[in-house]
């Protein structure tokens, strides 16, 4: 049974950071991409940045030069270095693994999610 659990959410101010991991297991990590997303409250989950077999990684513009996601294969781990972190960053993040190799932002690409990790960023 594939199972992804998120952890390393919290609060923080603005400025500060925050490292999101996500095991996976009952699949291996490395045969597809895998993403973070984010969901606020009232709004639309969205991506927020993924990495494809390869090693090539998308971020969605709001993130670029603060965020940067990585994967440990062999561990079976995702990754999300959170830096300069701002207020319109608040919500809960998704690890989720997808069906291509590609790494989309699209959240219909992937199948299995994980239950999500709250980050809220103070002013």
């Amino acid at each position: 049974q594939v199972q992804l659990v998120e952890s390393g959410g919290g609060s923080v101010q603005a400025g500060g950071s925050l490292r999101l991991s996500c095991v996976a297991s009952g699949y291996n990590s490395g045969t597809s991409a895998m993403a973070w997303f984010r969901q606020a409250p009232g709004k639309e989950r969205e991506g927020v940045a993924a990495i494809a077999t390869n090693g090539s990684r998308s971020y969605a513009e709001s993130v670029k030069g603060r965020f940067t996601i990585s994967r440990d294969t062999v561990k079976n781990t995702l990754s999300l270095q959170m830096n300069s972190l701002r207020p319109e960053d608040t919500g809960m993040y998704f690890c989720a693994a997808g069906s291509l190799a590609l790494a989309a932002l699209e959240a219909s690409l992937y199948f299995r999610w994980g239950q999500g990790t709250q980050v809220t960023v103070s002013s």
